[in-house]
């Protein structure tokens, strides 16, 4: 768990509104007020959708923590045959364009792979996203389980971050990236893990705990 001060505003953001402010205030200065207001606008959009709160997250090995905030949109048994070639149970997260877009990890443990997949842009909503869409899979070992994250992109998400690396070593509730402008995250879990939330429940990264390895 994270328990260090930092700015409340993800990384990712920080260049944008930065970049804002600075036009912001060149517009102000050449006396484009119009541009300028809008630009405030834009800063204060930015502030809204990079915001990054600090999240209390629940102790335990064994229990699985949302990797990110939305509503839960798939549960359902499905074989995945791209990286873990095992049964699992697949819960599905959508972001909406309100929510806090940081992804945290579920479980401590070792990444073991990271990988970009181009695709298109489906609604992130959508069944057919989970396959088709850009996104990045991060494959999780705990030493006894295997998890794969998939951040996937949406209509609107042109673009995902992922600050993770094969071979680090992650604790549960770690920020680990994020999806821009709205996004779904897919986990895959052990096909005998407790499922702990259904369809159409409302969950946060890292506090709210999704499922229980047996």
């Amino acid at each position: 768990m994270e328990k260090k001060f930092k700015i409340p505003i993800a990384v990712e953001g920080l260049k944008l509104i930065i970049l804002a402010i600075i036009f912001s205030a060149l517009m102000f200065l050449l006396k484009y007020n119009i541009a300028g207001v809008i630009l405030l606008i834009i800063i204060l959009f930015f502030i809204f959708f990079f915001r990054d709160p600090n999240r209390e997250t629940p102790a335990g090995d064994n229990l699985i923590v949302s990797p990110a905030d939305g509503k839960i949109v798939t549960v359902k048994d499905i074989f995945e045959n791209d990286y873990l070639q095992l049964d699992t149970k697949r819960i599905s997260i959508f972001l909406s364009v309100l929510n806090v877009h940081i992804n945290r990890i579920p479980i401590s443990g070792r990444v073991e792979s990271v990988k970009h997949n181009p695709g298109k842009f489906h609604i992130a909503a959508l069944e057919k996203a989970s396959l088709e869409n850009e996104q990045t899979a991060v494959v999780i070992s705990n030493g006894h389980e295997k998890i794969l994250l998939k951040q996937i992109a949406g209509i609107i998400a042109r673009r995902i971050a992922c600050r993770l690396q094969p071979g680090d070593i992650i604790q549960k509730g770690d920020r680990y990236g994020m999806i821009y402008f709205g996004s779904r995250v897919d986990i895959f879990l052990p096909s005998n893990a407790e499922i702990k939330v259904k369809l159409g429940d409302k969950v946060k990264g890292a506090k709210d705990i999704i499922a229980i390895l047996k």
